[in-house]
């Protein structure tokens, strides 16, 4: 774990900072260990401090990583982080741009009276989470896994005359009882025509027979993220859908076998893309490929057809083609997967062949 921070230090380095704030809850977690909903971490060249108030106290004490001294709040939080400022001769701070607001920076900049400059960094240190460790790894396998099991138990349960807001709260129910802390985002349950909607959230739109349903939906374990994606289909499909699982299937395992180290974002979702133009479906593809995923369910690095991120062993990212026809339906396949020896290791074992129920 000191290891992260030392990267987080070096990063300062790199840009001339003695400090830098977080406030993020995923960066919060990954830097320190604690998982409260409120806090703040300044992490130093050589010290580290998190900032709690009374209710998180005897938690953060439990949780933080060796190194990092626990402060509870005196009369608030910018004034004890002032105040660890002075003490520490800290005038240059870096900060996250994309998680602190407006309001918050302005307070920050206005109660640090000791602050000469602060700096911006974009997504330079959520970066840092990219190439996930051997202990990471294995959590988000066992998020997957048991997305897998939610999947076994949900193609059972489903039937013609369900709401899609009761196969959502069935999946969310089968989750928390299977060691989940929950879902990872809002399930994505489409049925019909709705399934080409590629983030149609439950609704109360009944399922009928002779319906495609996509079910995309992820857990939380051990504060990791799943997410995985299967279309299914109530009855025999139409023609033309049957047709179009096809496509996504093998545009889908082109991309896992094709994918590799050292190659781009663009040139990943290309594998993928191209399969899907030369069937006909170029328009009909219109998200990226993939995102990567650990403690938020989306994270650096993309594959896309705009993406320059270069991809590297440790990183843990989706694989996801999709087609949707509007008044037709649409499918998406995807599994969740780590480069390892520069390839492809797939976490996801629920199966991709046709599901008829």
């Amino acid at each position: 774990m000191n290891n992260r921070l030392e990267k987080l230090r070096q990063l300062l380095i790199e840009n001339n900072c003695n400090a830098c704030l977080i406030a993020g809850r995923a960066n919060t977690i990954y830097f320190s260990g604690f998982t409260g909903t409120t806090s703040l971490l300044l992490v130093s060249i050589d010290k580290a401090w998190l900032i709690v108030d009374f209710r998180y106290t005897i938690q953060a004490r439990e949780q933080v990583y060796e190194g990092i001294e626990v402060i509870e709040i005196k009369k608030s939080f910018y004034s004890t982080l002032n105040e660890i400022v002075n003490n520490n001769s800290i005038d240059i701070i870096g900060f996250e741009g994309q998680a602190l607001t407006v309001s918050e920076y302005n307070r920050i900049k206005e109660k640090l009276t000791r602050a000469k400059k602060l700096v911006r960094f974009d997504s330079q240190i959520d970066w840092i989470r990219s190439i996930k460790d051997s202990d990471e790894i294995e959590r988000i396998q066992q998020a997957v896994l048991l997305g897998d099991k939610v999947f076994e138990h949900i193609i059972k349960f489903i039937k013609p005359g369900m709401k899609e807001t009761e196969v959502a709260a069935e999946l969310e129910y089968t989750m928390k009882k299977l060691g989940a802390k929950g879902p990872s985002f809002e399930s994505i349950i489409a049925a019909g025509h709705r399934s080409a909607m590629c983030h149609g959230t439950a609704t109360d739109n009944i399922i009928k027979n002779g319906d495609t349903v996509v079910l995309d939906f992820g857990v939380i374990y051990r504060n990791y993220c799943s997410d995985m994606t299967r279309t299914i289909f109530i009855g025999e499909p139409k023609k033309e859908l049957a047709r179009i699982y096809d496509i996504v299937k093998k545009a889908q395992q082109a991309a896992l076998d094709g994918i590799k180290s050292g190659m781009s974002g663009y040139d990943a979702d290309k594998i993928a893309r191209d399969i899907i133009a030369e069937n006909g479906y170029e328009e009909a593809f219109g998200h990226s490929l993939g995102h990567g995923v650990g403690l938020e369910i989306h994270e650096e690095p993309r594959l896309s057809e705009k993406s320059e991120d270069i991809l590297k062993d440790g990183m843990v990212f989706s694989v996801e083609p999709g087609i949707y026809v509007e008044g037709l339906g649409g499918v998406r396949i995807e599994d969740m997967v780590v480069l390892v020896d520069g390839k492809i290791r797939n976490f996801t074992t629920s199966p991709k062949e046709m599901i008829i129920i």
